[in-house]
């Protein structure tokens, strides 16, 4: 077996460049999103909305500015192979460089503070970090800035598992009903199923990484995907809470395995401003 070295100053600069690319230039899934939410929209008020979302998407990449001014807190996924050995410092030390360079460079609001003092940080770290080992010696890095609109109207219950799919169904449906306006819809709706506490709150993360729209693998999981976008579709919340056809662009569903006397869901909001990035070293 032969070991990969990755110096922590190549990971450092891929953070940094994930950082800046990922709150500056809408990803091509979402833009393709909004633009056929806005041809079906009903609402003329909501079709004015996607084509500011649209509009706004286009400044931010021409001008190399921040596609709103939450510029979320550094979420980062990990897939590092076990045949990797980083070298020149510690991994999570070179992911927070490159947060704090990209923050800095990319002249992108730092939002960090300690929970208690409230007292900001000032350069948005540290990342919240996700790692996963898999075989092989590659290292992928997706960058996740994670704005706290959406953030702070999701929500994890561990219901009794004889609540069903359909009461599982029904708690996210209203979870979006009650966050209405402010999550900044349209949303992309993230929800985990299965696992435990901290398992459901993480894979209901995780399915925010998929393209936009694309259905899950599991034809009964896709069923229920499509289910719960038409539902709360039907809602009326609409572009910003302002009414319409338009509240979600997608809904997308993990699960993972659970304990018999638990179904453990979890709902993870993300507003319009979709933004996420990818590399592998």
């Amino acid at each position: 077996m032969q070991i990969r070295e990755i110096d922590a100053a190549r990971i450092t600069e891929t953070v940094r460049d994930l950082c800046m690319i990922a709150t500056t230039e809408l990803g091509e899934d979402v833009v393709g999103a909004v633009k056929a939410a806005r041809a079906e929209e009903p609402s003329a008020l909501g079709r004015d909305i996607l084509g500011q979302i649209l509009k706004n998407a286009d400044i931010a990449r021409q001008e190399r500015i921040s596609l709103c001014q939450d510029a979320g807190m550094a979420v980062v996924f990990v897939e590092l192979g076990q045949d990797v050995h980083i070298t020149g410092g510690d991994l999570r030390t070179a992911i927070d460089d490159g947060v704090k360079e990209g923050y800095r460079q990319g002249y992108l609001r730092p939002s960090t503070l300690d929970p208690i003092t409230r007292v900001n940080f000032g350069d948005n770290t540290p990342a919240i970090i996700h790692m996963d080992i898999v075989p092989g010696d590659k290292l992928k890095l997706i960058v996740l800035p994670k704005g706290f609109g959406g953030e702070n109207m999701s929500r994890v219950v561990l219901f009794h598992p004889a609540v069903g799919i359909e009461g599982a169904k029904d708690f996210v449906v209203q979870r979006v009903k009650e966050a209405g306006a402010n999550a900044c819809p349209p949303l992309l709706v993230g929800v985990g199923m299965g696992g435990n506490l901290e398992m459901a709150a993480e894979t209901a993360k995780r399915s925010l990484l998929r393209p936009l729209g694309q259905a899950h693998p599991r034809p009964d999981v896709a069923e229920m995907e499509a289910d719960l976008l038409a539902r709360i579709n039907r809602l009326g919340i609409g572009p910003q809470g302002l009414g319409g056809r338009t509240t979600a662009l997608a809904v997308h569903v993990e699960i993972y395995p659970t304990h018999i006397g638990s179904l453990p869901v979890a709902v993870n909001l993300q507003c319009h401003s979709h933004r996420r990035r990818s590399a592998e070293l």
